[in-house]
């Protein structure tokens, strides 16, 4: 059985928090409250679990001792042996969530999120199904209450999208979205297709944790802004104003396009918004290759390039090659009943997570935005 980690620093974590949660101006910054709140939140439900596991261990060292007792009543020596494995399997099963309880969160799995969708082989098709993409986020986001927001989008002949980049809101869109990176596969007959033959497209799918001013630093003389008219659909007076704005990152080379809206000032603070995400993935991209040794085990790498999954539309079948997950249900999958997917993904995420843990690969840590242990 595996070793359980010291409660303390968790415990110490936690009079930390409820020492800021006391003070007066508490709620004044509502982001910050409201991450506490969520990690105060965490702990005491942590803390209460070991507790409860503590009880249980109790309980199977005097059912033991009992079974053990040559002088206790052969009564209740049975009645104990009879109770034993049922224990153990408790504490085993009490164990394991325990310890997933003690994994830390991402720190981005809070934030909202940028969406980008870009076609990629299989042209005219793969822009089709660019859309299909869209529209699938965009069901399961509004299943889930979430927010979503169109900032940039390149429309193909037929009406599907070259590339369509839009943001999430809502509570933990990132920890949900984040495994949805890397390149989507769909095989399927082509309307354009006469003879019945099936196609094979990829679309490719970046997911960007919504950055803040604080995560990366930009100065402002290393970008490069144009504006220009804007073009196609989006209102009477989209023609008639400069209000498409292009950002050029100069160090990096990063440039980010928005002509949504009519308001040249609203795209320019959406290109920057998208600015900021995709600097903040390039940062995260790097650590993670610093530590790539300690992370093998874990769901993919959300890198863009990594073949992700299959949508099969001959066979009704979704294939999740990551965790060797198929399901036959293209067509409710599509209409965004994402949970089956979703769900699969970050129970394998939590079990590699575990499993490196339990390897000494990472330690626990008690803090989302503060220091925990072993950290």
């Amino acid at each position: 059985m595996a070793k359980l980690p010291e409660i303390g620093p968790f415990v110490a974590r936690l009079e930390e928090l409820d020492a800021q949660m006391a003070s007066p101006d508490f709620y004044a910054d509502a982001r910050r409250s409201a991450a506490v709140s969520r990690e105060h939140t965490r702990l005491t439900e942590l803390v209460a679990a070991h507790a409860a596991h503590r009880r249980l261990e109790k309980d199977l060292a005097e059912t033991r001792s009992l079974v053990k007792d040559a002088a206790a009543e052969k009564e209740l020596r049975e009645l104990a042996e009879a109770e034993l494995p049922e224990l153990e399997a408790r504490i085993v099963a009490s164990l394991k969530q325990l310890l997933l309880r003690m994994l830390p969160p991402e720190e981005t799995d809070s934030r909202n999120t940028i969406m980008e969708i870009r076609a990629g082989a299989g042209g005219e098709e793969a822009s089709l199904f660019a859309a299909d993409l869209h529209r699938m986020y965009v069901r399961y986001a509004e299943a889930k209450g979430w927010k979503v927001e169109l900032l940039s989008a390149s429309l193909s002949e037929r009406g599907g999208y070259k590339e369509v980049i839009f943001s999430m809101t809502g509570e933990e869109v990132y920890r949900l979205m984040k495994f949805e990176s890397g390149v989507h596969r769909v095989q399927r007959v082509p309307d354009t297709e006469a003879s019945g033959r099936i196609h094979t497209s990829t679309v490719t799918v970046a997911v960007l944790p919504e950055a803040e001013e604080v995560d990366v630093e930009i100065d402002p003389g290393e970008l490069e802004i144009t504006v220009s008219r804007a073009s196609g659909p989006g209102g009477q007076g989209v023609n008639t104003t400069d209000s498409a704005v292009q950002i050029l990152h100069r160090p990096t080379g990063l440039i980010v396009s928005c002509a949504e809206e009519r308001s040249q000032i609203k795209n320019k603070a959406r290109a920057m918004t998208v600015l900021r995400s995709r600097l903040l993935q390039r940062k995260q991209e790097e650590e993670r290759a610093r530590y790539a040794q300690n992370r093998r085990s874990q769901i993919g790498t959300g890198d863009r390039s990594e073949r992700i999954r299959t949508y099969n539309y001959s066979q009704t079948r979704v294939t999740d090659h990551r965790i060797g997950l198929t399901l036959h249900s293209l067509p409710a999958i599509l209409e965004g009943d994402l949970d089956p997917v979703v769900e699969a993904l970050q129970e394998a995420d939590r079990e590699a997570r575990l499993e490196a843990l339990l390897k000494g690969v990472g330690e626990p840590a008690a803090a989302e935005g503060g220091r925990g242990p072993g950290r």
